[in-house]
């Protein structure tokens, strides 16, 4: 399992984002060298994890929870196919290429090793944006993306900070005793709701953002 590239995104202006900013950083590209990736402070107010990587939107990217994103080069190889057209590391936005990780079958708190020091914790899968659809550009990119069983990718948030580089071996070190997945809660948070519930056994581990929407959804139905 590898670390295939390391990819940073800058702020630039465009005109498919919601950030009241106008500007995205969702166009990553891959660099070189080594990148100190650590904690960017709590959600809603801690940008990216990783130096060098813009985080424009504070509403449903970057914090601790969700400080670096990453995707399969066999889902982006996948990805390549059905829509015939090249899609290089990062073009999904994720900051973390990796080849023969199972990212999608990874478990919530799920611990991985990167390198020699790095230890980042899984804490859940993406819900696409408009800003993902349009910086794409294909027609109805978030509806597709979500009910493809290819996989959303997941976020990590770093129990211990370093420097991680291409190439990096990536080991899981830690998983958690219970069945939820990336996958698992991506289908539960979209398009199979009534999972919500069941997925709470991974609440401690969980980013803020889809443990809320488990815990409203549960609430909700319990009083119903």
């Amino acid at each position: 399992m590898t670390l295939l590239s390391v990819n940073v995104g800058r702020a630039k202006a465009v005109d498919y984002t919601d950030a009241a900013s106008g500007l995205t950083g969702i166009d990553k590209r891959p660099v070189d060298g080594p990148v100190r990736i650590e904690a960017p402070g709590v959600p809603g107010v801690g940008g990216a994890g990783l130096a060098g990587d813009s985080v424009c939107d504070l509403r449903f990217h970057g914090g601790n929870d969700r400080a670096a994103y990453a995707f399969a080069r066999e889902d982006l190889d996948r990805w390549e196919r059905e829509l015939g057209r090249d899609l290089v590391n990062g073009t999904f936005g994720e900051n973390l290429t990796t080849s023969g990780v199972e990212v999608n079958g990874a478990l919530i708190g799920e611990r991985w090793r990167i390198g020699e020091e790095v230890v980042l914790e899984v804490t859940g899968g993406r819900i696409p944006c408009r800003t993902f659809g349009g910086f794409l550009g294909e027609q109805g990119w978030v509806r597709r993306f979500t009910q493809s069983d290819a996989g959303p990718g997941a976020f990590l948030r770093v129990i211990v900070p370093g420097e991680i580089r291409a190439g990096d071996p990536v080991t899981v070190v830690h998983r958690p005793d219970h069945a939820i997945t990336v996958a698992l809660l991506h289908r539960a948070a979209t398009v199979e709701r009534a999972l919500l519930p069941s997925t709470l056994v991974a609440a401690e581990w969980m980013e803020s953002g889809l443990l809320a929407l488990a815990r409203q959804y549960t609430e909700k139905y319990a009083r119903a």
